[in-house]
């Protein structure tokens, strides 16, 4: 399970640190190495038995609807198979680096059944989102049916 938050930097070859609480989750979940994609902004990062489940809901949707094709495309497309090296250390493919806008400091989010990596500026505001966000009844009361 992937769950707290962790800030770390990104390396100028592009490699990130994975704690060891997360590396032992991704052992858990099939081997040394994760799955990395694109979403929000951000990455995903799978561990291959949870990324193994992920590719089967997705094939099991038909592909009748424009946005599961665009999001399959987009998803699954632009995935990418990273080994964990001696280090702990996860090399992040240029393309995703660019995507994602990480440059130096990122957030390393834990999400139960994965986590995610943000820059640390996105993710300064996706809190601050959220702040705002709860400001509204809606969220509040969508957030409330959590017992929270």
């Amino acid at each position: 399970m992937f769950r707290g938050s962790s800030f770390h930097t990104i390396d100028s070859k592009g490699r990130i640190i994975i704690p060891a609480r997360f590396r032992d989750a991704i052992k858990v979940g099939g081997g040394n190495g994760v799955v990395v994609t694109r979403l929000d902004k951000a990455l995903f990062v799978y561990a291959l038995d949870e990324w193994s489940k992920i590719e089967s809901r997705i094939l099991s949707v038909a592909e009748t609807s424009e946005y599961m094709r665009r999001f399959r495309r987009v998803f699954i497309g632009g995935a990418f198979d990273c080994a964990c090296d001696k280090q702990g250390r996860v090399l992040i493919p240029p393309v995703l680096r660019q995507y994602a806008e990480l440059e130096k400091d990122i957030v390393l989010v834990g999400q139960i059944t994965h986590f995610e990596v943000w820059s640390k500026e996105k993710y300064e505001l996706e809190i601050t989102q959220l702040e705002e966000d709860m400001k509204k009844e809606e969220v509040s009361n969508e957030i409330a049916k959590l017992g929270l």
